[in-house]
């Protein structure tokens, strides 16, 4: 699903594509904000999102083996909630068995 299905599955249950997008684009917007500032965003059932720090390391170019420094770097994460780890494990495993 992209961006345009959510917007889609949004409006179906809203009624509205307009504010369907207006909501979906708060959301995105806020959660990234909020995470770029350093701060968590926890939302009960699906998960949190947060600012992770990556250090600075050294790793290896596979095509030719070469050492290269990789500088530290943040990045977002989101760790899934347990009601969405079990809603995925119970749909997956019926979709496993339909292929």
């Amino acid at each position: 699903m992209n961006k345009k299905e959510l917007v889609d599955a949004v409006a179906d249950r809203v009624g509205d594509k307009k504010t369907a997008t207006e909501a979906v684009n708060a959301v995105i917007d806020t959660i990234q904000k909020t995470v770029a500032r350093g701060d968590k965003v926890s939302i009960t059932g699906f998960g949190a999102f947060e600012m992770v720090n990556k250090p600075a390391r050294t790793a290896r170019n596979p095509s030719t083996g070469a050492e290269i420094k990789v500088a530290e770097s943040w990045g977002p994460k989101f760790r899934p909630g347990s009601d969405f780890k079990e809603l995925v494990n119970t749909e997956g495993k019926k979709a496993a068995k339909k292929k």
